[in-house]
């Protein structure tokens, strides 16, 4: 016995009901599964990290970077602990997997390129999608303050950053919960390795976001701490969750006083004033 028009219509509209109530659920465990993987991929690097220092009398992996007005980048090809420069052209960079031969960290992570990426992070222009990519190779960068930046470090302070504290041993760090080693980076960000932002004591008015966090995680960056946890931090407001789109907005980013809290509490993470210990 076959179905008539109506209830072959009333059995479509109960599946699409059903398609409709289940899809909300399914992105949500996915999500879940996404962050919980991104976490993950930061405790295993954090292990690389740990396992780097403890073979080099404590001193920490070599985080080059360019300058804070963004003209350069960490040099390509010097020993760092990741290579690369990530942009929105058909450069080698953004899918060459070889920069974890050269990463000092790769021999201490089994040389897995998979760690380096935030599996939430799908982010392409139109030309690289047109050549048939996926994914770039990285979402990760580690905090400017933390490792030896090479050449940008002068009388032992950090020329981008020079009245907070460049940790350049693991024992440098006093409270290792409290300072974040690496980040997941917002893809139109993200370039190299080296993640910084500059606090202006003297004038609070004149806030900015040098360079900025994701939030693939429902609205939420992954970060991962000197003591080796790792955490989804929820950002308030919607200036910090920009659109993970190519040229979405331009750096430095303004950052209105009253919308202040994300960019403290990166702040707080990042390192301590230089006089403290």
């Amino acid at each position: 016995m076959g179905f008539t028009l109506l209830e072959l219509m009333i059995v479509v509209t109960i599946i699409a009901i059903l398609a409709s109530l289940l899809l909300p659920a399914l992105n949500r465990s996915k999500g879940r599964a996404q962050s919980i993987l991104c976490m993950n991929n930061g405790r295993q690097l954090a292990l690389a990290w740990t396992l780097y220092s403890g073979e080099n009398n404590d001193r920490l992996v070599y985080n080059l970077g360019g300058d804070a007005a963004r003209q350069s980048f960490a040099p390509s090809g010097s020993p760092n602990w990741v290579n690369g420069v990530m942009d929105w052209e058909l450069s080698p960079d953004n899918t060459n997997t070889s920069f974890v031969a050269t990463s000092l960290l790769g021999q201490y992570a089994s040389e897995s390129t998979s760690i380096y990426k935030c599996p939430a992070d799908r982010t392409l222009s139109d030309i690289q999608r047109a050549n048939g990519w996926t994914a770039r190779v990285r979402s990760v960068s580690m905090n400017a303050m933390v490792g030896n930046p090479g050449a940008l470090l002068q009388a032992g302070k950090n020329s981008n950053n020079p009245y907070y504290r460049q940790f350049l041993k693991e024992s440098d760090i006093p409270t290792p919960s409290s300072i974040f080693v690496f980040l997941d980076e917002h893809p139109n960000s993200i370039n190299d390795g080296y993640f910084l932002n500059i606090p202006d004591d003297d004038d609070p008015n004149s806030l900015q976001w040098v360079d900025l966090p994701a939030s693939y995680h429902n609205g939420g960056g992954s970060f991962c701490f000197g003591d080796g946890h790792t955490e989804i931090h929820q950002w308030r407001f919607n200036s910090t969750k920009q659109p993970n789109q190519p040229y979405a907005f331009t750096l430095p980013l303004p950052i209105r006083v009253q919308e202040r809290d994300d960019f403290d509490w990166v702040i707080q993470r990042t390192s301590v004033p230089y006089y403290h210990h």
